[in-house]
């Protein structure tokens, strides 16, 4: 009893100790000096260095967080470079900002352009001190307000110098980019050259990606910004009815977005509907003319949200290497497309159906390996268990129905009626169910193996006719390409000492099984971009795997 008080005091005293500690760490927000007005603008540089000293120390004290409540991007780096010019003021002197400080506030400005936001880089902050450095004669006075920008404009250079490289986003975990970040040296040298020169568009020059997807998806940015900037219209209504009402409201936010003009005319249904379709062809939603849910809740997006989606794709383009080979296959998964590249140009494109969201397609790198022609199909376990199995115990008709045949662990066919199903399940399951091939084979005519530890692979279908769907997220985590046949001409064409051009079109002539192993190693990519730029304008695609909302959150994007 004595050992049991003991350690219940023990305890007891633990969680005071850890309450202490837990106060102790919660420490305030140290703020530096808010104002230093100096009589004489000579004495200014004196004591906007001063400040600039009292603030750099301030970031440690305040576990890196400057005075906008954003962390300095690379503390250490912030302050080695002040502290190696004696922690002197460099955007600025004699109470005028030098023309490079004009050039970054531009920069943070159009951020956007590059899919980047300007808050991030201190924007809200800075452009209220710049303009009261501007316009009031007090503040011009003020040493604090000088050293505020200062700290603040070099740390927004660096985040923007390492951004328009890396992307503000998280590593990805599929890339295959070697580096990741600058060295301090690296972001050091950059600030110590452009106070130096004034030229913030040289220092950024050679920074961001140079693949064609990457530079697509920043003209289309810079068109859409172009025509919607500085628009807003009204939000409809998520749940309501087909009402005269509703229809107002609908018909006043297409007329905000310019898809329909009403000067002078009576609105009717006609043009209400064809209205909507303009509206659904630019965002890249089935046409049809119908304002339902998910077109309502386009409508209700705002510019800068959508630019924020095409934003957190371009950082999906900075994450891949500087240069990519020379020719790959890449699948974008929400795009639904599959595309070859050879020299920055498509060779060959494709519709594609991908997993649905239950059983997602996974995103990874690997390469080419074989062509298999007229391939058998085995079923993965979880469909076994989770969709074939139950059907089977109601009617074992389901396999032939299926053109499924059981093997068992000896590789030989099994009859199907010999079987006790009712004792097979999840932890005993001797078997594996083959559909064998033909038309009614799930792979169709043609399978792609590339290597990966999903066993996920590209085929062709005997379900041809998804293919015109437009929402085509609905495989179990395969992918069907609507151009197999093309793409295995593509893949052997330069093969010709083991195989003639038309030698996959004969075998499919004769029915033959046949694997070609590809004696080229091509890359393929699976990716997911949400946007992309085509012919200057933004094309969008649906999250269907909610991976933009997950980004966004980490990018700090909402």
């Amino acid at each position: 009893m004595k050992n049991t008080k003991l350690n219940l005091s023990l305890l007891c005293g633990s969680g005071i100790v850890l309450l202490l500690a837990c106060g102790e760490h919660k420490k305030k927000y140290t703020a530096p000096k808010e104002k230093q007005i100096v009589a004489n603008v000579r004495e200014l540089d004196e004591v906007v260095k001063e400040s600039i000293t009292e603030r750099l120390s301030l970031i440690s004290d305040n576990d890196g967080i400057l005075e906008d409540s954003l962390p300095a991007f690379r503390p250490q780096a912030l302050q080695d470079f002040y502290k190696e010019h004696e922690n002197k003021a460099e955007w600025s002197d004699h109470g005028k900002m030098h023309p490079a400080a004009d050039s970054m506030m531009e920069w943070i400005a159009r951020a956007d352009e590059y899919g980047l936001l300007p808050k991030q880089y201190h924007a809200n902050t800075l452009t209220k001190v710049w303009s009261q450095l501007r316009d009031d004669a007090a503040a011009k006075k003020d040493a604090a307000l000088w050293a505020k920008a200062d700290i603040l404009l070099s740390d927004a250079f660096m985040k923007m110098t390492s951004d328009l490289h890396y992307g503000p986003g998280p590593r990805d975990s599929v890339t295959f980019r070697t580096d990741s970040l600058f060295p301090d040296k690296f972001l050091k040298d950059k600030l110590r050259a452009v106070v130096a020169d004034g030229n913030i568009s040289a220092a950024f020059e050679g920074l961001e990606p140079t693949h064609p997807g990457y530079i697509a998806l920043k003209e289309g940015i810079k068109s859409f910004k172009d025509k919607y900037e500085g628009q807003s219209w009204d939000t409809l209504p998520l749940n309501y009815t087909d009402t005269i009402g509703f229809r107002q409201l609908l018909a006043n936010r297409l007329v905000q977005g310019q898809y329909l003009d009403t000067a002078g005319k009576v609105v009717d249904t006609t043009m209400i509907k064809a209205a909507v379709k303009a509206f659904q062809n630019e965002f890249n939603i089935y046409a049809d003319g119908v304002a339902g849910k998910r077109t309502v809740m386009a409508l209700n997006r705002t510019p800068a949200d959508w630019l924020m989606q095409a934003g957190i794709n371009m950082d999906r383009w900075r994450k891949l290497p500087d240069t990519m080979p020379r020719e790959y296959i890449m699948v974008n998964v929400p795009g639904y497309t599959m595309r070859v590249i050879d020299s920055g140009e498509v060779m060959l494109e494709s519709r594609v159906i991908v997993g649905a969201p239950r059983t997602r397609t996974p995103l990874l790198n690997s390469y080419m390996t074989n062509v298999v022609l007229f391939p058998y199909w085995r079923v993965p376990y979880s469909i076994v268990f989770k969709e074939m199995l139950p059907a089977i115990k109601r009617n074992v008709g389901y396999l032939a129905s299926k053109n499924l045949e059981v093997i068992n662990k000896d590789g030989e066919a099994v009859d199907p009626n010999t079987i006790d199903w009712n004792k097979l399940s999840k932890d005993h399951f001797p078997y594996v169910l083959r559909q064998m091939d033909g038309v009614d084979n799930s792979l169709g005519i043609m399978k792609f193996n590339f290597r990966n530890k999903y066993s996920v692979y590209l085929h062709d279908t005997n379900n041809r006719g998804l293919f015109k769907n437009s929402m085509r997220a609905m495989s179990h985590g395969c992918v069907r390409v609507q151009q197999w046949d093309s793409l295995s001409q593509y893949l052997v064409r330069m093969d010709t000492t083991q195989h003639r051009g038309d030698s996959i079109k004969a075998w499919i002539a004769r029915g033959e099984k046949k694997q070609v192993d590809l004696t080229r190693r091509l890359p393929i990519y699976l990716r997911y971009f949400t946007a992309e730029g085509r012919d200057g304008k933004l094309i969008f695609f649906d999250d269907i795997y909610g991976e933009d909302k997950v980004l966004r959150r980490e990018m700090k994007y909402n």
